[in-house]
């Protein structure tokens, strides 16, 4: 298989309600679309980086460039039957892996195409749906977040997962713990809190949470082996985890026991499918994160979090739940909080064009 030529595009999504973390606030996101073209076949992949450095320290336009001037050049006119192969083209890059992600993407969707294969079992998934729960963001006010819980229960979501922040933690969970004493429950800090909040960690792990994400500084993993030896919840990683390797070295040193596994945090699905190996192997269970993606990646969180080690509801949940017109056919919705497999070959989605010209920021097509 040979790469003849690739379009990257930014497009613009408003969200249909602001979501709010510890470091930021949006109303709308802007991702970069990666079409490759090969034998009159077409593979779509999406780069689902945030605008802003906050989550990580890439950025839409950082992973324009990358993808635009490193990535696209390197792939170009090369020969692969394999992801491995397609990768190791640009292998020399290091970091930049929401950049790689949104690329490998498509070369998987494009090899699934090629070989009449869904992306699943390309994969080796071995469920036919998922369980879904749902992230909600930090509200105005407590009864806001409890509308919000209350309204995703009765769609049947399996789990929820609270954005939590220094002034909006203990509190908001305990309330919530307070009305819904059996609902799988869990908090997100994005690296909000430090060692010195020891009272504020032991007063969550009190609220008999499913885990607690990232509390600590987002490159850490020997601060989190510190706390994890002090609570009987476990502490989940996310921002910390780049690599398998990053994942061997977390569970060596007892920082975690659970992993967040993020596509585009770790450079694409071959090496997400490398860490849910790693934790299989290690017994430590995994769950399949999100950042917003359009319907093209929510495609391929779908796909992954269909293998054995995703025991724990992710925030793969319907697309109707952040955006009142998607890019893509089908629509990827949950019913009764689950996802099926999508059957059709590689991503199992395709792009309305018009939607997608209607939403288009930039372009760029890039060949040989």
């Amino acid at each position: 298989m040979r790469i003849e030529q690739v379009e990257l595009r930014i497009v613009r999504l408003p969200l249909a309600r602001p979501f709010q973390t510890s470091s930021s606030r949006k109303s709308r996101l802007d991702h970069i679309l990666v079409k490759v073209v090969s034998d009159g076949l077409v593979g779509w992949g999406e780069c689902a980086c945030p605008s802003d450095p906050y989550y990580c320290p890439e950025t839409t336009e950082t992973c324009w460039h990358i993808l635009h001037d490193f990535l696209v050049p390197s792939l170009m006119g090369k020969s692969w039957s394999t992801i491995d192969q397609a990768t190791s083209t640009y292998a020399p890059v290091k970091g930049n892996a929401f950049a790689k992600a949104g690329l490998e993407m498509a070369c998987w969707d494009l090899l699934g195409r090629s070989q009449g294969k869904p992306l699943h079992e390309l994969l080796g998934a071995t469920q036919r749906e998922i369980r879904s729960g749902v992230s909600l963001g930090i509200e105005r006010d407590i009864e806001a977040l409890i509308e919000q819980v209350d309204r995703h229960q009765a769609l049947g979501y399996h789990r929820i997962k609270l954005k939590i922040a220094p002034g909006w933690d203990v509190e908001i969970a305990r309330r919530v713990r307070e009305r819904y004493p059996d609902l799988p429950l869990q908090v997100d800090a994005n690296s909000a809190y430090t060692l010195d909040d020891l009272p504020t960690m032991r007063a969550l792990d009190d609220l008999n949470l499913i885990l607690i994400e990232q509390p600590l500084a987002h490159d850490d993993i020997v601060d989190h082996a510190r706390l994890q030896a002090q609570l009987k919840t476990p502490i989940c990683l996310d921002e910390s985890i780049h690599s398998a390797a990053d994942a061997r070295k977390a569970i060596d040193l007892g920082s975690c026991r659970v992993i967040n596994i993020k596509v585009s945090r770790l450079g694409g699905l071959l090496e997400s499918k490398r860490v849910h190996d790693i934790c299989r192997d290690r017994g430590i269970p995994v769950w399949c994160g999100g950042m917003h993606e359009f319907g093209i990646g929510r495609a391929a969180n779908v796909a992954i979090a269909g293998l054995p080690g995703f025991t724990i509801p992710g925030d793969v949940s319907g697309s109707d739940r952040y955006y009142d017109e998607d890019l893509v056919e089908p629509p990827i919705l949950a019913h009764q909080g689950a996802i099926r497999m999508l059957e059709g070959p590689g991503l199992g989605v395709e792009p309305v064009i018009d939607r997608l010209e209607k939403r288009t920021l930039r372009r760029a097509l890039l060949k040989p």
